[in-house]
């Protein structure tokens, strides 16, 4: 805010002056003027402002008289010095020429002062070399310090002899005044001719000899109305002449100062008239040594313009051809003033020289004398490619100031260019130099954008620079852009190149901007793009691999493992049998997926231990809530096919499991098993042990009509395990004689099935098989021949003395009820029939002595239970079984 007040009070008090100097005076209407910069003229009497044009905004400066100025001054010199003043602007409004200051708003007079318009100055050449006379206080910071470089003076001095040439051969005018003071350096550095207060025209008739009237020197009239003395020639007083050589005495005069310690003139003479006699005497004899602080290679020609006679002065084009002026830099300041004239042939020879050159100039004359001549071929798009890294050349050079204020305006409209191509292609390569010096504002609004015309170009080594460069800046690119713009870009060039190079570099710059972007936008943006890149080349996976491993490491991003087992490694696994891969590459292909698997592995491995141990405490909590007293079969030895299968959670689908899936409830783990019991689920083990010995010690039913006791709760029990217990401890008593078993063989031909009804009721009557501790739900149980049941279905445990070889056996229960409240077991239907038709055996023709001949059942008695089992959950449904004789046994098997 400092800054700001210091800034709004300088114009301030500029802006007042002004209105105090200019009152109504007519170029205030059109020009604005802004800064109190410089002085020039005769006694440094105008004041120069720096301003711009109204209308246009075009840069001008402002030269303004103040008439207070000379009212110390008796009234006739205020008189002939305001005619003076009038008199030189009027002239140098006439005349045309590069060498000469041009004016652009001729002189206006006011009531308190005279002003004109001319093209933005520096400063004149006397306040360059120190001289401060009406000029602003402090001094501006840009004439501080200032010095000229001896390219500024050798190429000066040229502009002024050309200056000089014109006006005496073109315009045979005497300007009679050449001197600091009358000289003006413009703002970019070139010498200019001013102060034609005192020139002199010519007065001949058209075709006659040139002539310049002479007016003598008056000591009456103020120093300020005449020439002065120190650069005027010595024949104005020897033989009161002058001529063209005259302004030769003057320039060399000034070629003196501009060299000399203080820049003071040869004969010092200031306003003493005699004294400037006295020296017109002695120049005549001029010693060489007062002229050794002029450079060796100008030093003698200085001593010729100095020459009394004014005939052995050389004129202005002699002076041009001296060796001193063939200097590099000089030429080529000459050239750039003259590009103008040469066709674009020659001016693309000269720009592809000019680095060498501007690499050994000031960078003063390079901003300020080089710059402005090269912009003006930014106009002329095929001139570009050739100006263009000059200018770039320059701008390394400057401060980021000079480069925002001197370069970056002109270089704004050069981004816009498309064609010639090579234009981007010189961006590209300096974009570095650029985005140093760049602010971030005209970054994001100017070289942006031109990076995105790169993307687009279709010019391969365009893009690749423009994908090198991406990252160095990516900091400077907001987030909607970035996704929205850039990336979209990069990644339809990647897919749509032609270019491996090009294609690689695209993965490279993705993979250097991963640290710019957040983890969603490299989740959503990036990862699933990978995938759907058209190429198999070596160098293009491992630009893929180096994505993944820099999103899988950085700390900010990270890969989900969701992402990687469904994205990532489906992609990546079939990768690992390209064959064009060096060992190298596929190590670290194989250690990429690895350490993906390893971190999917580890992050679900944890999820599931989590949960599994929520299912866990669910369970338990299920357990201690639980009091129903289900007995749980014993467990059957695996086969090596089942421990295959054991652990993959497939138990609760097996066709053997008692329970249905859907209605899962957790398993009581058994006494003997190796995990640990709670206090209260042994007490509930024990309960239901004492609970079996109970039911153990109860008698068995003996009448069939007995009343059926009170239901209780359903207990899984194993059937067929009981049935066929049941069976086989009625078959190991004696068989009496059946008449069923006494007919032949041919009596009925037997089919392949047999079918039992097991009906379990208690209101059949029928006869009871188990006790009350066996009961069990009514189930149906069906068993068909491609189910063996105990050994049954092709190897009975008979005796081969039995003749028994079934061509097929199969023991169909097509309806089997058992209901374990009644303990009843009911054969409503049995057939037993063979598949193969008849049933010849030795067993159906030894029916005939079954009355004279008792069957041996001794192979049978592996296979009986034994008479007093362990009291046990599993046998307990075997003890109060009644043995059956051997009669009802035969029915049974009939």
């Amino acid at each position: 805010m400092e800054v700001f007040n210091k800034f709004y009070s300088s114009v301030s008090n500029t802006v007042s002056q002004l209105s105090g100097v200019l009152p109504g005076n007519p170029v205030t209407r059109e020009f604005e003027a802004t800064q109190y910069i410089a002085s020039a003229g005769p006694g440094l009497l105008w004041k120069v402002y720096k301003g711009y044009k109204k209308s246009t905004k075009q840069e001008a400066s402002i030269f303004v008289f103040e008439k207070k100025q000379l009212e110390r001054w008796s009234r006739a010199d205020r008189d002939i010095m305001l005619e003076i003043l009038k008199r030189g602007i009027t002239q140098l409004t006439k005349l045309r020429h590069p060498q000469i200051l041009t004016v652009q708003h001729s002189l206006e007079e006011s009531r308190e002062s005279l002003a004109f318009a001319t093209e933005p100055v520096f400063a004149s050449l006397a306040n360059i070399l120190g001289n401060t006379e009406n000029m602003p206080q402090p001094i501006p910071h840009h004439l501080l310090n200032y010095k000229l470089y001896e390219v500024e003076i050798k190429y000066g001095l040229m502009q002024i002899a050309e200056g000089l040439a014109f006006l005496h051969n073109d315009v045979k005018l005497l300007h009679h005044n050449i001197c600091p003071e009358s000289i003006v350096v413009n703002q970019q550095g070139a010498w200019k001719i001013f102060g034609f207060d005192f020139c002199i025209a010519n007065q001949s008739a058209p075709g006659a000899a040139t002539f310049w009237p002479f007016n003598e020197y008056c000591q009456a009239m103020h120093a300020l109305t005449q020439p002065p003395l120190d650069y005027l020639a010595p024949e104005y007083v020897l033989t009161a002449s002058h001529s063209q050589a005259s302004d030769i005495y003057s320039l060399g005069m000034l070629v003196y100062a501009l060299h000399s310690t203080g820049h003071q003139t040869l004969g010092n003479i200031g306003n003493d008239y005699s004294k400037f006699k006295r020296f017109a005497n002695e120049i005549r004899n001029l010693p060489q040594s007062r002229l050794l602080c002029v450079t060796e290679g100008l030093r003698e020609y200085v001593k010729l313009m100095l020459n009394v006679t004014p005939e052995l002065r050389p004129d202005p084009h002699q002076f041009l051809k001296i060796p001193y002026f063939e200097d590099i830099g000089v030429k080529t300041l000459n050239y750039l003033d003259s590009l103008f004239q040469w066709d674009n042939l020659q001016k693309s020879q000269f720009y592809k020289g000019l680095p060498q050159i501007i690499q050994k100039m000031p960078h003063r004359i390079c901003i300020y004398r080089i710059l402005p001549c090269l912009t003006k071929e930014f106009v002329n798009p095929p001139m570009v490619p050739f100006v263009l890294p000059n200018v770039l050349l320059i701008a390394e050079n400057s401060t980021k100031e000079e480069y925002v204020k001197f370069i970056l305006p002109v270089l704004k409209p050069v981004m816009l260019i498309q064609d010639p191509i090579q234009i981007l292609l010189i961006f590209m390569q300096k974009m570095e130099l650029l985005l140093k010096l760049t602010p971030g504002e005209e970054v994001k609004s100017d070289i942006l954008p031109m990076l995105y015309r790169a993307l687009e170009s279709d010019a391969q080594q365009i893009q690749e620079l423009c994908l090198s460069v991406l990252p160095t800046f990516a900091s400077l690119i907001d987030y909607p852009a970035m996704k929205n713009a850039l990336l979209p870009r990069i990644k339809k060039l990647c897919i749509g190149t032609n270019y491996i190079s090009v294609r690689v570099n695209c993965l490279l710059c993705l993979g250097k901007l991963l640290e710019h972007l957040d983890k969603w936008l490299v989740l959503d943006e990036i990862i699933p793009f990978l995938p759907q890149i058209p190429s198999r080349e070596p160098a293009v996976l491992m630009g893929i691999l180096g994505i993944y491993k820099l999103a899988l490491s950085h700390k900010k991003l990270g890969i989900t493992k969701e992402v990687m087992a469904t994205k990532v490694l489906p992609f990546l696994i079939p990768l690992c049998v390209e064959n064009g891969l060096t060992l190298n590459q596929f190590n670290a292909l194989i250690s990429l997926v690895k350490q993906m698997i390893s971190k999917v592995e580890t992050e679900h491995r944890a999820k599931l231990e989590q949960l599994n141990s929520i299912q866990n405490e669910s369970k338990a909590m299920d357990h201690a809530m639980n009091t129903s007293d289900t007995l749980v079969p014993a467990a059957t030895p695996q086969t090596d096919i089942d421990k295959m299968f054991s652990g993959l959670g497939l138990d609760p689908f097996a066709f053997n499991n008692t329970k249905s899936p859907e209605k899962a409830e957790p398993v009581m783990p058994s006494p003997d098993s190796g995990g640990s019991l709670s206090i209260e689920e042994k007490q509930r083990l024990a309960q239901q042990q004492e609970t079996a010995r109970k039911f153990s010690r109860q008698p068995a039913p003996t009448a069939i009509n007995t009343p059926i006791p009170p239901p209780q709760q359903p207990k899984p029990v194993d059937l067929t395990r009981s049935l066929l217990q049941s069976n086989l401890n009625q078959l190991s008593l004696k068989t009496p004689s059946h008449p069923s078993l006494t007919s032949p063989p041919t009596q009925s031909p037997l089919t392949s099935n047999f079918n039992t009804n097991v009906m379990g009721n208690a209101n059949t009557g029928s006869k009871p098989l188990m006790g009350n501790n066996s009961m069990g739900n009514s189930n149906n149980f069906g068993y068909q021949s491609q189910t063996p049941m105990m050994g049954f279905d092709s190897q009975l445990a008979l005796p081969p003395s039995t003749g028994w070889t079934p061509q097929s056996g199969n023991f169909h229960n097509t309806s089997g009820n058992f209901q374990g409240a009644s303990g009843n077991f009911q054969g409503a239907t049995g057939n037993f029939q063979s598949a193969s038709g008849n049933f010849n055996n030795k067993w159906a023709n030894n029916q005939s002595n079954q009355n004279s001949m008792k069957q041996d059942w001794s192979a049978f008695e592996s296979l009986l239970p034994n008479q007093n089992p362990p009291q046990t959950s599993n046998n307990n449904n075997n003890n109060n079984v009644k043995k059956l004789s051997n009669s009802e046994m035969m029915d049974l098997l009939s």
